[in-house]
């Protein structure tokens, strides 16, 4: 995969699963109407205690108010939310009438406002602005909130009337079947039909997994300090640009250390490694980025697999990746292994191609410097890859930069596209708070003007800021609570020194069109029920519209309107512009060899069972991706063991091959919107309206083929990689 992407939440955060709604909000007269309606099941609540994280926010579309929020604000608001949603699921439960859709169903979307309201905040904000009180504060919270949510579902009365609507779900309109439904199988799926021991192993086991993932992703965190590389001669930096060096400065005095500080990012791969030229230093970084968090992270890993599988073999299913895939679109582990494993061939194929040109250029290189050739690592990959492309293309990033200035991208590129695609518009917003002085908001206005909602940008990368890229919600869309999307988008991009301009590599261009996929994914979301807006889809679909957004960065009309000068405002010549377009699909052996590899790596580790041996990580890694042919030493894994978030922390257990799932459907519906006419709003209002807009109220299939008119196939993805060479 060319990136990391990763959709965060309150359970992907924690590794639990919420069914929690959006936030309070004034309603309209129907909505106030169905809420009156609900006041047999769900009493309105009396606050014990004065706490801006308790109540609707007065600021527009409830948005957050950051500049009131204090961490001691955090535990006394997440303990009085879940008293207070435990007095609502007990009215529920205690109902004296008859279990139906609106007193049950209904009724629990209904509850938790207040929990929901500090969980989404905390846990955003602990992505985005991390410090030592916020960790201790998750660890002490964590268990709480998975005691707190196995008491909802492990409740074998409020299970008992869930299960009397949904016997009874063909009275309902679809959407109102697809939501019991959902419940059902999340009751289920939790252990609400095991026995009362089992179901108390089960409570063990998720305590165990919460306090574990919290631990290992803390650790993750904490790596990214801890494995910092520190330069004290200049010298070494060579290849790196004046402004590069300086950020290296700057990192290091904020750290108060001396000299210049090289902080990793979350991949195996260090984009850092494209630039130098002293190779010593690069073993040393890619050594450090490889081996990072091994020590404290190896034996977690092993722990969390083997309790994941305990707890599927519970639940009645082989594997952990057996009960992970079975409520997604694969729905069976075979069928990934299958779509891997056909690839693993065409990808290794590519980046054998790809390490011969690679190899020859480093023969070439030391002939010239009358030293001695050796053979190729991968810290030499991305540096030695680097001079092909400019050899193959006569491109060099360095001619880049300069065309990509970041508000020129954003505002003439990815909202330019996408007011050209579905016609809305993008008005700032600095009234109101943000977490980060660097964070914008924005207001985002549908082409009939009316408003649709918030959208928070943040861009750079800083201590105490998850890496890599992602989008998120602090409110969620709701036609039963009225309530409007409040949606962010995360980056990484190094912060440029004052003064001057952030110039952005294109692979960061990318990054910010796939993550504002995910961001119109939450904003256009029309439907009723929080609990299937927006993203709340299966981690195998949710990439797929974040996937299709990234190729307009790409397209001719749009990047000939961002793509111009920061100094002189001249646009990118047509020889580079070509250039850019034709070199797109270089060294995607390599790229899809490394992400093959963290998918299957994935799934291995949730298809081992309690007994599986294992006492070494590294050993395990060699033998499971041997298996499938792809223990290529030269390509490692995209993300290893120790610092495989997305699987053992992030969410994504079991479910990282979901963003090349998602690829296959991407690929396709762009082909089939790119052959009927491309950027036009017609085209937009009809991705909008097909997918877009749905959530997860309906079949996600079927959402597809209402799109394109049929089932997808992979041929796209290998001409969108360039593997059906």
């Amino acid at each position: 995969m060319r990136k990391n992407h990763i959709t965060l939440g309150i359970a992907l955060a924690t590794g639990m699963s919420f069914v929690l709604s959006g936030c309070t909000v004034e309603s309209t007269d129907a909505v106030k109407a169905r809420k009156l309606n609900l006041t047999n099941a769900v009493q309105t609540a009396v606050i014990p205690i004065q706490n801006v994280l308790l109540y609707p926010s007065p600021l527009q579309d409830h948005a957050p108010q950051f500049d009131k929020i204090h961490n001691s604000d955090y535990l006394p608001a997440f303990k009085v939310g879940m008293q207070l949603h435990d007095e609502q699921i007990d009215a529920i439960i205690n109902n004296p009438s008859l279990a139906n859709f609106d007193n049950t169903i209904v009724a629990m979307e209904a509850s938790g406002q207040e929990l929901n309201q500090v969980s989404r905040i905390f846990f955003g904000l602990l992505g985005l602005n991390s410090d030592d009180e916020m960790q201790k504060i998750q660890a002490q919270i964590t268990p709480e909130l998975t005691r707190h949510t196995d008491n909802i579902y492990l409740n074998q009365a409020l299970f008992s009337r869930i299960e009397t609507v949904y016997k009874k779900q063909s009275l309902l309109t679809p959407e109102q079947q697809r939501l019991t439904a959902i419940y059902y199988n999340k009751f289920v799926r939790a252990g609400a039909k095991l026995s009362i021991d089992e179901q108390a192993r089960v409570r063990i086991i998720n305590a165990a997994l919460a306090n574990k993932t919290a631990e290992y992703s803390q650790n993750v965190l904490k790596s990214f300090e801890n494995d910092a590389i520190m330069v004290s001669d200049i010298a070494q930096l060579d290849g790196l640009s004046v402004d590069d060096i300086a950020a290296l400065k700057r990192a290091a005095t904020s750290a108060g250390k001396t000299g210049y500080m090289i902080t990793l990012v979350n991949t195996t791969r260090q984009p850092i490694l494209s630039q130098l030229t002293n190779r010593e230093l690069r073993q040393q970084i890619w050594h450090a980025s490889a081996n990072r968090a091994i020590d404290v992270n190896g034996p977690l890993a092993i722990e969390i697999a083997k309790l994941r599988a305990e707890k599927a073999t519970l639940l009645g299913y082989q594997t952990w990746a057996a009960y992970a895939v079975a409520d997604q679109m694969a729905q069976k582990p075979a069928a990934v292994f299958e779509i891997l494993d056909s690839l693993v061939p065409k990808a290794i194929a590519k980046a054998e191609l790809e390490s011969q040109d690679i190899q020859q250029e480093i023969t070439k290189q030391q002939r010239v410097m009358q030293g001695t050739s050796f053979k190729l690592q991968p810290w030499d990959w991305a540096f030695y890859a680097e001079k092909v492309r400019q050899q193959k293309f006569d491109l060099d990033e360095s001619q880049l930069k300069p065309y990509f200035e970041f508000n020129r991208v954003l505002n003439d590129g990815l909202f330019y596209a996408m007011h050209k695609l579905y016609g809305i518009e993008f008005k700032p917003r600095p009234d109101l708070p943000v977490w980060n002085d660097d964070v914008k908001a924005f207001e985002v206005f549908d082409k009939d003007a009316s408003s649709i909602g918030l959208f928070y940008l943040d861009p750079y990368a800083r201590p105490g800021k998850n890496g890599g890229a992602w989008m998120d919600e602090f409110v969620t869309q709701s036609g039963l609570l009225g309530n409007r999307p409040v949606v962010y988008n995360a980056l990484n991009i190094p912060k440029p020194s004052v003064g001057s301009p952030t110039l952005m590599t294109f692979d960061e261009v990318t990054t910010m069109f796939h993550e504002f996929g995910h961001a119109v994914h939450g904003l256009f979301s029309k439907v009723e029920y929080p609990s299937v807006a927006g993203t709340a889809t299966a981690r195998d679909f949710v990439e797929f519209p974040s996937q299709f957004n990234e190729d307009w960065d790409i397209n001719p009309v749009v990047i000939s309107h961002y793509a111009k000068h920061y100094q002189t405002g001249e646009p990118i010549p047509k020889p580079l512009l070509d250039k850019v377009l034709k070199s797109h699909k270089f060294n995607q052996g390599h790229d899809t060899t490394e992400y093959l590899a963290a998918a299957l790596l994935d799934l291995e580790w949730h298809s081992i069972s309690v007994d599986t041996p294992i006492e070494n990580v590294s050993d395990f890694e060699h033998k499971v991706l041997a298996k499938h042919g792809i223990d290529y030493a030269t390509v490692p894994a995209r993300y290893k063991t120790s610092y495989f978030s997305h699987s053992f922390s992030g969410g994504y257990s079991a479910g990282y091959y979901a963003y090349l799932w998602t690829e296959v459907l991407a690929a396709d519906a762009f082909s089939y919107m790119d052959s009927n006419g491309g950027l036009s709003l017609e085209n937009g209002n009809k991705f909008r309206e097909a997918i877009l807009s749905k959530g997860n109220s309906q079949d996600l299939m079927q959402d597809y083929i209402n799109y394109t008119g049929k089932q997808p196939n992979i041929d796209n993805l290998l001409i969108r990689r360039g593997l059906n060479d």
